[in-house]
């Protein structure tokens, strides 16, 4: 596994990368080191007991947005207008509910290290958030991600505090992307839940053909 070097925001091939999709170790989150990673097809994914770990998983998990699947009881609920969403309002709050939100794997991923550093990407506009509220204006699903890639949004996290919140915002965000022609959206890993969105995992150099890479 490669070690980052402090002073230098090069990464190794990803073609380097261990059958799990881990690449390096090491370096920082600064603003250029994160476009130097999005711009290659690496994301960071650790915990407070490892250093940073950069990854690039072949296959990689992507939505083409005219793909997203809507089932008939979202369309239902999205026809009821329960809920309010919103874009880029809440950034902050979307990225604390993120870090708290319950996962299947055990521990948090998403460190205070890793908020503080893409609240700094979103102040420089790189970064982008969906928000869903309820009818008392409570934060109750949302998303996050960066934008650092034209036409391409790398999804990071989302959460869920009513049922189906987290659908809302991911549908709502690949009509964005439609609508604004991107070219995927970046989902990263397998989930069984973004599988039922319409997303689905193409092998890492067809990925990085989106990013002008290949």
């Amino acid at each position: 596994m490669y070690k980052i070097k402090d002073k230098s925001y090069e990464f190794p091939s990803v073609e380097l990368s261990d059958p799990d999709g881990l690449l390096a170790y090491g370096g920082d989150l600064s603003i250029t080191r994160l476009i130097a990673a999005y711009e290659n097809g690496i994301f960071p994914w650790y915990d407070n007991e490892s250093e940073i770990l950069w990854w690039s998983p072949d296959p990689r998990m992507v939505l083409f947005p005219k793909n997203i699947h809507i089932s008939k009881s979202m369309k239902q609920l999205m026809r009821r207008h329960k809920y309010k969403i919103t874009e880029n309002q809440a950034f902050e709050k979307v990225i604390h509910a993120c870090s708290i939100a319950p996962r299947q794997e055990k521990g948090t991923w998403l460190v205070q290290e890793m908020i503080d550093a893409y609240i700094r990407l979103y102040h420089n506009e790189l970064a982008y958030s969906i928000e869903v509220w309820n009818q008392k204006d409570e934060l109750v699903g949302g998303l996050y991600g960066t934008t650092i890639v034209p036409q391409v949004f790398s999804g990071e996290s989302m959460f869920s505090l009513e049922s189906n919140t987290s659908k809302l915002a991911f549908i709502h965000l690949a009509q964005i992307a439609i609508e604004n022609n991107y070219k995927i959206i970046d989902c990263q890993l397998y989930t069984p839940h973004l599988a039922s969105l319409g997303a689905t995992e193409i092998p890492r150099k067809e990925f990085l053909k989106f990013l002008n890479k290949e």
